[in-house]
């Protein structure tokens, strides 16, 4: 996650590489891997350990490095990684 001196992913929009341009529509729909990340947020959800709005804070809190390197689905899957190592679900060693 980040640390004081880091801004989060949402605080870039100021910065000039930043700036507006066209979106690009991907109607594509998701992959297999995609597909079994959504369906363990899904699972997630269902038991009342994840919401929406913690997984965008996890996916905000990620290192700029890590952010732009995944893929979408990598960015879900590592704030849900995240989130539950922070809720004490699963040891942060068993992630890696």
């Amino acid at each position: 996650m980040t640390d004081e001196h880091t801004p989060a992913m949402h605080s870039i929009g100021g910065d000039a590489r930043f700036r507006c341009v066209a979106v690009e529509r991907d109607e594509a729909p998701p992959d297999a891997f995609g597909k079994r990340v959504d369906a363990l947020r899904q699972l997630l959800a269902a038991k009342g350990l994840l919401s929406v709005d913690e997984l965008r804070r996890g996916i905000e809190s990620l290192p700029a490095d890590d952010y732009f390197a995944f893929s979408y689905y990598e960015r879900w899957l590592a704030s849900m990684a995240g989130l539950m190592v922070e809720k004490g679900v699963i040891p942060a060693e068993d992630i890696g």
